[in-house]
């Protein structure tokens, strides 16, 4: 019986369709492979002949070596030919499905095709057949067509034709049809090929228009390109038979007996070239617009002075440059005082705009930003004027604006008003005689307006180089004089912050123009640590300034704005804002918080005069946070040490039921230091960070610095030790003996905070008992309850002065709770609500 009958007894018309699809497809691939195994030699020497043709080499070649080099491959076609047709053998059925049948599993197809040889006419083995046969059929329904093998690296190990399919593709890329075209004369006489003329060119169209060479055979009789582009003709053969005719380079021109000739298109034209082989080609110049420039919003003031202006550029192929022109607008000047004269003439602020080095230039916005303060312009009114140009040299019509250049504040009046008579004097310089008189007047009684009299003397050394010349001052005295007088404004209103803020300003300016240019996130890390480090310097100094004028001054993290107050910490997390927008590419928001932050910077003052009960508040909080972080960094160890002993959570969990703390747990498992496959790198830093964090948060702390194993230092100092054991036992690998030290660490943390609570209670009590009766509620009994039935606090905190827990272990047995609430979250047969309920409370706590 044929194995199609068989197919459809025992399969079905239906399956039997898919089976003979894939027997069909399965023996064309089979063809395919063997044609390929057959033939490669053949269709690659046929490649390799039409690449060399496309480039063009039989041109370059000698009659008598084109013609050997043809003959040579005509013979390896035939021979290549030949062995193909002699090795090819077309595929049979049998071995389309002998190769189907071995992608199955059981080779269902050769089983069908069987038959029993033993137990015919038995009913028993019959059924086991039928059996069998019905599980091999089930098995055919995963039947497809198997690909064929077209790896043919085993019969060409030189990789030859790799070769002619390069050689074919550089010349589809690079050749063209009529370079292959020129084989057809090879029918001609030698003295007629010798003598022919021939001709190449290339059209290069601009750098900026991203297009490509153009080879003139190749193009249309009528084509575009850009206005610039350079046209090099080349002409080969006789002198006088061809002739080049040009419109295009606007000086229209006829050229004989020229090898060589380039020139630009710069205007829609013909190029024609005239004789045996020529051709006309009718040139149009592609539409190159003028660039756009538009001024977006008005000029607006960072904090440090700086002039910021937002714009948008547009051009078709790309802006080159741009810049904005800045100058006084006399008209819009109030006429008073020192302006009253007549403006000396200064020539305009040119301000190069800072473009992409990268990407496209076709559409650009962005931000033009630069420190104008010390100008002569600044603080006037002026004209702005964007002009942009494009690669072809175009210009935009210029984006016209008005503004008042921004420059510095000072607050400070002497420093303000010297301010002025430096814009008088640069407005003209005829007004030095008035400027002297001012600042001898402002300057009258130096005790009164000057910290220190070396700025008083500079101001009058400044004064007699006024007053000591009989003619007008020159050029380069007034500039002198002006930058004299802003450094001593400069001095009366920063004093020994100038240094300080001077950083600050540039760590800002630097961030800013960080966001514009587009920085790595490795360079924003870096910029926004350099501002931390600047920012915490200057409310240091800040801080120290006004405690030398006699006030009590609170710890340097504080300050206000429009009479709110800002903590250190919300500066710290503003500035983690700022450099996660930037992470996110979200520019725009990140300099709108810079400009928040360095406005909120500007008009820091250290709050002064409060006591020390509100810097103790603080402190208290920031061991709160800090117990948390710990606490936090404990957990995910434990997690680690879980992970590099292969268990999870659960069976962990069940294994160590009632055995106390993780700490306790993992040291159970018997890590010991030292085993650890690799350092914890991000847990290393981490804790690091946080002894650091402890560090300045000491500072806020009053005793924090240090004292007996008693005091609120002394515990803080057993804080850090522990930490500084804990880093370095996460950075050798030795997690059991990090969680240790963890432990030590939060244990000294929580005797800090009780210690600290104490001095804080011992500190009311001592303030309540100077204020008496005075206080008029001292003594008065706290009206009304909480929610919970307590009675209410009369320090002004929110909850009761009420204890919570009484006895001396209750730090322990806070610890205890929490160990509990832990080990409950883990537990996953509670319920998922109960778990996250948990999980919030230890977020909390």
């Amino acid at each position: 019986m044929r194995l199609d009958q068989q197919l459809e007894n025992s399969l079905g018309p239906r399956l039997t369709r898919r089976v003979k699809r894939a027997l069909g497809l399965t023996r064309a691939g089979l063809a395919v492979e063997r044609l390929g195994q057959a033939f490669w030699p053949f269709v690659s020497l046929v490649l390799f002949l039409a690449g060399l043709a496309m480039l063009g080499v039989q041109d370059l070649l000698p009659l008598s070596a084109l013609w050997a080099g043809l003959g040579v491959f005509a013979l390896c076609l035939l021979v290549a030919l030949g062995l193909g047709l002699r090795r090819f053998e077309r595929p049979k059925a049998a071995e389309a499905l002998t190769r189907v049948d071995a992608d199955l599993p059981g080779r269902p197809l050769q089983a069908l095709n069987d038959a029993p040889l033993v137990g015919a006419g038995d009913p028993a083995s019959e059924s086991l057949w039928l059996a069998h046969r019905k599980r091999m059929a089930a098995r055919l329904t995963g039947i497809h067509a198997v690909a064929p093998l077209l790896r043919l690296s085993g019969r060409d190990p030189y990789a030859l034709r790799l070769i002619a399919l390069t050689t074919f593709g550089a010349g589809v890329a690079f050749g063209s049809l009529e370079r292959a075209g020129t084989l057809s004369p090879l029918a001609a006489t030698g003295p007629e090929i010798a003598a022919g003329p021939i001709w190449e060119g290339w059209v290069q169209p601009p750098a900026y228009s991203g297009k490509p060479t153009l080879y003139l055979g190749d193009l249309d009789p009528e084509f575009t390109v850009p206005k610039g582009s350079a046209v090099s003709m080349r002409f080969y053969g006789e002198d006088g038979v061809l002739r080049l005719r040009q419109t295009v380079s606007g000086d229209d021109s006829t050229a004989e007996d020229l090898a060589v000739m380039d020139f630009p298109v710069q205007q829609a034209g013909e190029i024609e070239v005239d004789g045996p082989t020529g051709r006309l080609w009718d040139v149009a110049l592609q539409p190159d617009r003028p660039p756009v420039a538009e001024l977006v919003g008005p000029m607006t003031r960072a904090p440090s002075g700086e002039a910021r202006q937002d714009f948008h550029l547009a051009d078709d192929f790309g802006v080159a440059r741009a810049t904005l022109s800045i100058t006084r607008d006399t008209e819009s000047v109030a006429r008073r005082y020192g302006f009253t004269l007549d403006p000396e003439p200064r020539p305009a602020i040119e301000v190069p705009v800072i473009l992409p080095q990268t990407g496209d230039r076709t559409r650009i916005e962005g931000q033009i930003a630069d420190n104008l303060a010390e100008h002569a312009f600044a603080g006037l009114p002026v004209h702005l004027s964007l002009t942009a140009w494009d690669e072809a040299g175009q210009a935009s019509t210029a984006a016209l604006g008005a503004a008042v250049l921004p420059t510095r504040k000072f607050f400070d009046p002497l420093a303000a008003a010297l301010i002025d008579q430096r814009r008088e004097l640069l407005w003209n310089r005829d007004n030095a005689p008035r400027t002297a008189e001012v600042l001898r007047a402002v300057s009258v009684d130096p005790s009164e307006v000057f910290d220190h009299m070396g700025g008083y003397f500079r101001l009058r050394e400044v004064i007699a180089k006024i007053e000591g010349r009989n003619v007008r001052l020159t050029d380069e005295e007034v500039e002198q004089i002006a930058a004299e007088l802003w450094d001593i404004a400069l001095d009366l209103e920063d004093g020994q912050l100038k240094e300080a803020l001077a950083r600050l300003h540039r760590a800002q300016e630097r961030l800013s123009q960080a966001m514009r240019d587009g920085a790595t996130p490795e360079e924003i890390d870096r910029l926004m640590q350099e501002l931390r480090e600047a920012t915490q310097d200057y409310i240091q100094q800040l801080a120290e300034q006004q405690g030398d004028q006699g006030d009590d001054t609170d710890m340097p993290d504080q300050g206000q704005q429009n009479g709110q107050q800002i903590t250190g910490d919300q500066l710290q997390q503003l500035m983690d804002r700022i450099q996660e927008l930037m992470e996110q590419g979200r520019m725009a928001e990140a300099q709108q918080l810079m400009d928040m932050l360095a406005e909120m910077l500007e008009n820091m003052r250290v709050t002064r005069g409060e006591g020390q009960g509100q810097g103790q508040g603080q402190g208290m909080q920031g061991l709160q946070d800090m117990l948390r972080d710990q606490q936090q960094l404990n957990d995910d160890t434990f997690e680690d040490l879980q992970d590099r002993f292969g268990q999870g959570q659960q069976g962990l969990q069940g294994e160590n039921e009632g055995q106390g703390s993780p700490q306790d747990q993992a040291q159970g498992e018997g890590e010991q230091p030292g085993q650890g496959d690799q350092p914890s790198g991000s847990l290393s830093e981490r804790q690091q960070a946080l002894r650091d964090a402890l560090r300045q948060q000491r500072q806020n702390i009053p005793g924090g610095g240090g004292g007996s194993d008693e005091s609120v230092g002394g515990a803080l100092d057993r804080a850090d030790r522990a930490m500084d054991e804990a880093g370095e036992a996460l950075r050798e690998g030795d997690l059991s003996g990090a969680l240790d030290s963890q432990a030590e660490a939060m244990e000294a943390l929580r005797e800090g905070m009780r210690r600290l609570g104490e001095q804080q209670a011992q500190n009311q009590q001592n303030q309540d008992g100077q204020q008496g009766e005075a206080g008029g509620q001292s003594g008065a009994e706290p009206q009304g309850r909480d929610p919970l039935g307590r009675t209410p606090g009369d320090t002004g905190r929110f909850g009761s002065d009420e204890g919570l827990y009484e006895g001396e272990d209750v730090y322990r047995r806070a610890e205890e709770l929490l160990d509990e609430i832990r080990r409950r979250s883990e537990d996953q047969g509670r319920l998922a609500e109960e778990r996250d309920y948990l999980n919030r409370l230890l977020e909390q706590f």
